[in-house]
């Protein structure tokens, strides 16, 4: 009998890598909303997708045995809804804000893991007094602040100054509607501690700057058991909070990465998060080893899919898929043709610009051709502003991801510099 998977926000290239993982010969993949409707968008009427995914379900004439995703948010905080009410596996939806919801994920982490919490409070960037109340509550210059609930680094800032501070609140004052309206939407049908909800989508948080060799730590719960798979390392460009490239398998010393595991069951566990994957971000301070945990996101990290395929031999939707449909993951490990893995980010650091010239179809193809196993995706058309770009950092633009495999980090660097030659933007009306 076919089962079927219905996959929010699937498109063609991910309809693809599906078909290649393990155990799905019976599984039909459907695709449930369309990738312009909840990434390729800054807008996100909740109310109004989750009515649309419900009425294609609705009208589905067969068996819905799973409701899966690998999309940051909107769709991670859709996806208990819709499971719940189609009755097919997943985390519940308090249980998944006590990670998305980074205040209350804070609060969390405290109460399990306290020396791995920076210090960190709540504000309202409305307020008039947020900057003094941040101090009140014991934070000093250098923090950071972002968006109670933020996808990407979007609307992430360092606060070296009270200009820094002045800048970072006019850029959230303006933009954070785009966040806070629809995550509104989901805290609304949660069941919410009194001091949580009175923590409204359009907070942020404020916490102390910690750092360090970043990493992610990929893993699921099925029933009730926490496993961890494997950890990535996040490369910024040197001096800047930008991101170069992601690297898998991690560089870190491996005691430090089974100390990060360990962490991760204890808060997961502590959560009660069951039946969904995650990813767990982390510092490691190698001067004081000290490991610091930076956020948990409830779900597979998209970017790493190649990674995982390249070196483990699946994308790691295995996890997803089999989690989905209420069965322990079947994932594979060091079968893949590579032994290193990376996405690397092509960025520009202007304010923004127009691009005035891009690669052509053919000319990402033949650079991709320049490396086996290599694949581009270009973000930018002819004529675009990068502001137009979404889920963006404060502090540059990513406007290509170039994904390859290699036998050595050296190698792989190397390859790199080759597919980049290949590769030609150019911008107009440049604001530095």
């Amino acid at each position: 009998m076919t089962r079927n998977v219905f996959v929010v926000g699937l498109n063609d290239y991910n309809a693809e890598r599906l078909k290649r993982l393990r155990g799905v010969e019976d599984v039909a993949f459907h695709q449930l909303l369309t990738p312009a409707q909840v990434y390729e968008t800054q807008e996100f009427d909740i109310p109004a997708m989750l009515a649309e995914a419900e009425a294609q379900l609705d009208a589905f004439d067969g068996s819905i045995d799973a409701i899966v995703g690998y999309i940051d948010f909107p769709v991670s905080t859709m996806l208990p809804l819709l499971s719940a009410k189609y009755d097919t596996p997943n985390a519940s939806l308090e249980s998944l804000l006590k990670c998305e919801h980074k205040f209350w994920s804070r609060q969390v982490m405290n109460e399990v893991v306290p020396e791995h919490t920076p210090n960190f409070t709540a504000f309202d960037p409305f307020d008039e007094e947020a900057l003094s109340k941040i101090g009140d509550a014991g934070l000093r210059f250098p923090f950071f602040v972002k968006p109670i609930k933020s996808s990407g680094s979007r609307l992430g800032f360092r606060i070296d100054s009270p200009e820094d501070f002045d800048y970072a609140t006019e850029k959230l004052r303006a933009e954070i509607g785009s966040i806070s309206e629809p995550f509104n939407a989901i805290l609304e049908k949660a069941d919410l501690p009194e001091d949580i909800r009175t923590i409204e989508g359009h907070y942020c948080m404020a916490e102390r700057v910690i750092g360090g060799r970043q990493c992610t730590v990929e893993g699921y719960v099925h029933d009730g058991e926490v496993t961890c798979y494997g950890t990535v390392d996040s490369i910024r460009y040197p001096q800047v909070l930008s991101f170069f490239y992601y690297l898998y398998p991690s560089t870190l010393p491996q005691k430090v990465q089974e100390q990060m595991w360990e962490i991760s069951r204890k808060v997961m566990e502590h959560i009660g998060y069951d039946n969904a994957g995650f990813n767990i971000e982390y510092f490691w301070d190698e001067v004081d080893n000290q490991i610091w945990l930076l956020e948990i996101n409830t779900r597979i990290a998209q970017s790493h899919c190649d990674l995982f395929e390249m070196v483990d031999g699946v994308s790691h939707q295995q996890v997803t898929v089999d989690l989905g449909l209420g069965r322990k993951p079947d994932m594979p490990h060091r079968e893949g043709a590579h032994n290193v893995a990376a996405e690397f980010f092509y960025r520009v650091f202007f304010s923004d610009a127009t691009a005035s010239r891009v690669p052509s179809r053919a000319e990402i193809e033949v650079a991709a051709e320049q490396v086996e196993s290599t694949r581009i995706s270009s973000y930018l058309q002819k004529g675009m502003t990068l502001s137009q770009l979404p889920e963006q950092d404060a502090y540059s633009f990513a406007v290509a991801s170039i994904w390859m495999g290699a036998k050595t980090r050296s190698k792989l660097l190397w390859n790199y510099e080759q597919v980049m030659k290949r590769l030609n933007y150019e911008f107009d009306d440049i604001l530095d």
